[in-house]
């Protein structure tokens, strides 16, 4: 009889794993599928170029017409898609943990609305300065904002409500800011600022790929190695404490990963909201609650919604090319309602 679990050690790096096999099934899966939606995506557009054709370029084997339109045009942008996705969906993941709060997410207690603030003022009040600075400019907004949650959250250490309600209040607060801005700025540039808010990888290049790149590089691996400690933070700061963990240490570290992740995803592809709130339930309802798998699960199902949304903003009505935070929140508003609904006795 095969047994449920599948078991990785490496005794000299201190190693070890333990994966159930339909979890591990499941991940394949989403791998699998996510490989198979960004050659459909990249294919897709004017000028249709069929899956194998594709893979072919991927491959460099493809022709000159073929390798300018994929590499050039199509593939920056795909390739940006599946990082927003799982840098938010990944950060999302984190969030829910620390508060043990389904309605938590980057979006939901205020660092996307840091992110936004900081780069709205930069699109209205700084038109001089050049338009490579702004990824920097909203990750510092969110920066800024996270501070100021966990500055205001602290009292004898962070708890997860009042991480939470100090968030949605930060949340609100950014929105307004937001707001009033966009308004009180000239029409042409309010447009920019109202493209950028609304979430969009339009006109991606691998300038911004080769950008969001280190960060993934460094945090994904870090929310990987310190993820799991959320397992033990699920039991309650008083009965983690007692089996040794140090909460209030890993807490600020998980703080700051999923921040940097959902900074450096808003920086470069806008305010896509929703993403960090959807892929992690859904990563539940797949493998469970136990970090150590739900975090890959929720990236993976994060960068398949952020690749389907934008094929459907870029093809559904062309010639138009819509945000793609426009079709993350058409599905993510509703579903936050129905969070709402069903934890409202809670």
């Amino acid at each position: 009889m095969k047994r449920p679990y599948f078991h990785v050690r490496n005794a000299r790096l201190r190693f070890s794993l333990l994966l159930h096999r339909q979890s591990l099934s499941i991940l394949i899966g989403l791998l699998l599928a996510t490989f198979a939606v960004f050659v459909l995506s990249t294919g897709t557009g004017q000028v249709s170029i069929s899956p194998l054709r594709v893979l072919n370029v991927l491959f460099g084997a493809g022709t000159a017409q073929d390798t300018l339109i994929v590499h050039s045009l199509r593939l920056p942008r795909t390739v940006i898609a599946v990082m927003i996705g799982v840098s938010l969906a990944m950060s999302g993941a984190i969030l829910q943990g620390i508060v043990r709060n389904p309605l938590a997410s980057p979006d939901v207690i205020g660092i996307t609305g840091g992110a936004s603030v900081a780069a709205v003022l930069f699109l209205t009040k700084l038109e001089g300065v050049s338009i490579q600075l702004l990824p920097i400019a909203a990750l510092l907004g969110a920066v800024l904002v996270t501070a100021l949650l966990y500055l205001l959250s602290w009292k004898n250490g962070i708890t997860p409500l009042r991480l939470v309600l100090i968030g949605v209040g930060l949340n609100a607060a950014t929105n307004s800011l937001t707001t009033l801005m966009t308004v009180m700025s000239p029409i042409y540039l309010t447009a920019r600022a109202v493209t950028w808010m609304a979430g969009s990888v339009y006109g991606t290049n691998w300038k911004v790929v080769l950008y969001l790149l280190p960060w993934l590089v460094i945090f994904l691996p870090l929310a990987m190695i310190f993820g799991r400690s959320l397992n033990a933070q699920q039991l309650g700061d008083e009965v983690a404490t007692g089996i040794g963990h140090p909460v209030q240490k890993h807490r600020v570290l998980l703080l700051l990963i999923s921040v940097s992740l959902a900074g450096a995803a808003v920086a470069a592809g806008g305010a896509i909201g929703f993403v960090g709130l959807l892929a992690p339930h859904i990563g539940r309802k797949l493998v469970g609650p136990s970090m150590g798998i739900l975090l890959p699960v929720s990236g993976l199902v994060g960068a398949l919604i952020v690749l389907l949304a934008d094929w459907v903003a870029r093809t559904a009505f062309a010639p138009l090319d819509l945000p793609v935070g426009i079709f993350t929140a058409a599905v993510g508003a509703p579903f936050f309602i129905y969070l709402l609904y069903t934890n409202r006795n809670r």
